[in-house]
């Protein structure tokens, strides 16, 4: 059944039910077979099987374990006695196993009077899989897993498998310097024009990312403000260009922004094929030199889809030596369906934005990127992404906060929500750097040095409440560019270009180098 390929030996087969398509991406093509065939295509070339490929039942697919086998380094043996099943085995590195020394029962718990599964002959083989004490969680060579008591195995060990099995590598472009990105907000095609302005005074960029892309319709069309000229103008001045493609903001509010519009985009092959195509073209036609890619809101439901049209574009993005980099959010349980790991493999850069812990929709005051916030985003990311390829995002921007205790009848309409659990009622607009501190000075405000968020803080009183800001300047930036080269990182981005106070380039230059 493709769910449990999916989950549980090959991640990287998608199966398109909207359309009735099995897709495989490899790291310059597409596998695609359709239901019912022994046929399969790669680079739109057709070539067959001896046996069907992908059967369905209703809306569950399923998929030749033999076909798998291609493209996934595994091994299956099939057994009839008892119930019949299948043993499939995909894991080859640090194998526990053990021999057992006298003949023995597995039972399905640990403990003699558990039911006895299966028996176990002398000099066995078993697989390993925890230790319970007195007794052991094994698999059997037949498939059985159970419980077996410690004392009836012997010569535990860990084994690694010599394997002919040559997975097909996902190339990737890295740069031999530390990446500087700046984001770029570009809102229309005249607002272009005021690159030059946004770069005169930077040092050390080596990359600009501006805001081009917005996805017009669930059917996989762009809406692009791309201008060859912009690239021109940042290339003379030595910088990379990497256009921005995302699912929110659209451009002219014209297109999609609902994790709804993203499902139905997303889960579709042919849009996500139009998506490709087009940002690509575009791409082409402008000279860009990268795609960044910020999908937001993404549900769990769009997860694999996702995750394929992150693949998807690779390809292309491989075929034309573009550098492919992908936004996310800071690894949180909640989001693990971006799959960082997968995007690791398959794009050349992941970045991880470690800003918005506290948002225009908190339901209280806080920092925008207090350092623990970063911190652990990026330790977290470090488990699945190599330090050679995440780059971290840093804000130029904070929020001003306003506070006050709410009223009865505000306590009343919260009832049932999350807001009831806050007793103030708040909202926050976002300052640049310079403003966020000529607003202090003017309101005759003092800051202190906030050591646990790494920040300047300062509030006062007013309008029947408290105004509170935890400032971005030099100095917490400073915290957050120690934190990104003790780690080694592939580089740092800011958002966004024209919010950064003096003093910042001249900072970053000293860290990213």
């Amino acid at each position: 059944e493709y769910a449990a390929v999916r989950d549980y030996i090959n991640g990287r087969f998608y199966w398109d039910p909207n359309e009735n398509l099995l897709l495989y991406t490899l790291p310059n093509d597409i596998v695609s077979v359709e239901v019912g065939s022994k046929d399969y295509s790669i680079s739109k070339e057709k070539q067959s099987k001896d046996y069907v490929i992908l059967k369905t039942e209703g809306s569950t697919a399923y998929i030749a374990l033999d076909f798998i086998k291609e493209y996934t380094d595994v091994e299956y043996k099939t057994y009839d006695e008892g119930a019949s099943r299948v043993v499939i085995q995909t894991d080859w590195d640090n194998v526990k196993i053990a021999k057992v020394k006298k003949d023995s029962e597995v039972r399905r718990l640990a403990g003699v009077k558990s039911p006895i599964l299966t028996d176990v002959k002398k000099k066995e083989t078993v697989h390993v899989i925890e230790n319970e004490g007195k007794w052991k969680k094994v698999r059997t060579e037949n498939g059985c897993v159970g419980y077996i008591q410690a004392k009836a195995l012997k010569n535990e060990e860990t084994v690694s498998y010599d394997r002919k099995f040559k997975e097909e590598e996902f190339t990737n472009i890295k740069k031999d310097y530390t990446i500087n990105l700046a984001w770029h907000q570009v809102t229309s095609k005249t607002a272009n024009n005021g690159v030059l302005s946004m770069i005169a005074n930077t040092k050390g960029l080596t990359t600009i990312s501006p805001t081009w892309f917005s996805i017009k319709d669930t059917n996989g069309n762009i809406t692009s403000i791309a201008s060859a000229e912009y690239v021109n103008y940042a290339h003379q001045a030595n910088l990379e260009v990497w256009g921005l493609v995302r699912n929110f903001d659209p451009i002219g509010g014209e297109g999609i922004s609902s994790s709804e519009e993203t499902h139905e985009l997303l889960s579709k092959t042919s849009s996500r094929q139009t998506l490709v195509n087009q940002l690509i073209s575009e791409a082409k036609n402008v000279g860009l030199d990268g795609i960044n890619v910020d999908f937001e809101t993404v549900a769990e439901k769009t997860g694999e889809h996702y995750i394929q049209f992150i693949r998807e574009l690779s390809v292309e993005c491989r075929k034309n030596n573009i550098v492919l980099s992908v936004d996310n959010y800071v690894p949180q349980p909640y989001n693990a369906h971006y799959d960082i790991e997968e995007q690791a493999a398959v794009a050349d850069y992941v970045v991880v934005m470690g800003y918005d812990e506290h948002t225009e929709g908190s339901y209280e005051a806080g920092s925008v990127a207090s350092i623990g916030y970063l911190k652990n985003g990026i330790s977290e990311a470090l488990k699945s992404v190599p330090a050679d390829k995440l780059i971290a995002g840093v804000p130029f921007y904070t929020r001003l906060w306003f506070e006050r205790p709410k009223t009865d009848e505000e306590f009343a309409a919260d009832e049932g929500t999350e807001a009831e659990n806050y007793p103030n009622k708040v909202k926050s607009s976002a300052y640049g750097m310079d403003d966020a501190a000529e607003l202090i000075s003017s309101m005759g405000a003092q800051t202190e040095w906030d050591d646990k968020t790494k920040q300047n803080y300062a509030q006062w009183e007013g309008d029947g409440g408290v105004y509170k800001i935890w400032l971005e300047d030099t100095q917490s930036l400073e915290e957050k560019l120690k934190v990104i080269k003790e780690n080694q990182l592939a580089g740092v981005a800011e958002w966004s270009l024209g919010m950064e106070g003096s003093g910042v380039w001249d900072l970053i230059l000293q860290y990213v180098n």
